[in-house]
């Protein structure tokens, strides 16, 4: 009984021992692992990013891009990336001097892969909102939007104002149609989806009476598909798209926004949609949807920039006073040589 005891307590002791040191591995791969996570995210809170240098270091640089949404970022019958984002995401490829991998991702998505470190940069038709200001830094705008809703042309629907409430609204999860027409229509039944091809299904199913989406691209449906019409073009404020990066990432962010402006000097994105928007727009929208140098058109900033290029220059206004002073001379020397003529005389 006595040996019993004495194995009972040697064999607790060793248990105790083992616990003990159990816990203080846990604790040091636990103190490893937070480090290794805070040298990952770069002073943004939870968010992970790669910085400017560190996307040059690597030779490439991740675009979160749709892969279904024609003309704007879709995949060809090759299996390229094309469309008008795309075409801006190559040129800041080229111009970083890195290659770029499209990562193709939904509405719903855009702001979890810039948190999560997925996607350095989305270029996905993302439209600004103060919302998604709190959780990503958008850089300057490229494109101009609204809402827009389409229906098929039997039944066009051209107000919501006397929304059948029997009816659905096809709706994509993560743009702005959905929290703009719970907020403004809280008693429109909203179906709902998770990708644009499923939205598209739906309308050409007749499982919703209409759909409201960004009207460039319902737009774009009506013109690429005969048997619907926008009945409704501009719905609620009119709002812009531009990249956006991970919360914090300033680096990134500065070139963008130098990048933009750069750019708009070249009339590069009105060169963009002619490229890959007037086969389904035509030129009719073009200075409708474009901004060029992350400028838009009547706001703060044109107007400033239209008053700076009223301005006269430096050399204009040293002319203008050359000019002023030459005249008074010339008066002047008139009036001597008047008055002389009149001494000589008397």
């Amino acid at each position: 009984m006595k040996k019993f005891k004495q194995l009972l307590a040697l064999s607790t002791a060793a248990l105790i021992a083992l616990s003990l040191a159990a816990c203080g591995s846990s604790s040091t791969d636990s103190s490893s692992s937070a480090e290794s996570s805070d040298s990952t995210a770069e002073a943004s809170g939870n968010d992970i990013f790669r910085t400017l240098d560190e996307i040059k270091e690597s030779g490439t640089i991740n675009i979160g891009v749709f892969s279904d949404k024609n003309p704007f970022g879709y995949v060809d019958e090759n299996g390229e990336y094309q469309g008008y984002d795309i075409y801006f995401a190559n040129r800041i490829g080229e111009d970083l001097g890195v290659d770029v991998n499209f990562v193709s991702t939904e509405a719903a998505n855009r702001i979890e892969y810039l948190k999560t470190g997925k996607v350095d940069l989305i270029l996905a038709n993302f439209t600004v909102t103060p919302e998604r200001a709190e959780e990503v830094d958008f850089a300057l705008p490229y494109m101009n939007v609204a809402l827009g809703v389409i229906s098929p042309e039997d039944k066009v629907i051209t107000s919501l104002d006397d929304w059948n409430p029997d009816d659905e609204m096809i709706v994509i999860s993560g743009t702005t149609a959905e929290p703009y027409l719970t907020k403004n229509y809280p008693d429109m039944k909203l179906q709902k989806y998770d990708t644009y091809a499923n939205a598209k299904n739906a309308l050409e199913n007749g499982n919703g009476a209409a759909w409201t989406n960004d009207n460039t691209e319902v737009i774009a449906f009506a013109l690429q598909n005969k048997g619907y019409t926008v009945g409704i073009s501009s719905l609620g404020s009119l709002d812009t798209i531009a990249p956006a990066v991970s919360k914090g990432n300033t680096t990134l962010l500065d070139w963008l926004n130098d990048e933009i402006k750069s750019l708009g000097e070249e009339n590069f994105f009105h060169a963009d949609y002619e490229a890959t928007l007037t086969d389904t727009y035509g030129a009719e929208y073009e200075d409708t949807l474009v901004v060029e140098g992350g400028v838009v058109a009547g706001s703060d900033e044109d107007a400033a920039a239209v008053e700076t290029a009223d301005e006269p220059s430096a050399d204009d206004a040293d002319k203008e006073a050359a000019e002023e002073n030459a005249a008074v001379d010339t008066e002047e020397s008139s009036a001597d040589a008047e008055a002389e003529e009149t001494t000589a005389n008397e």
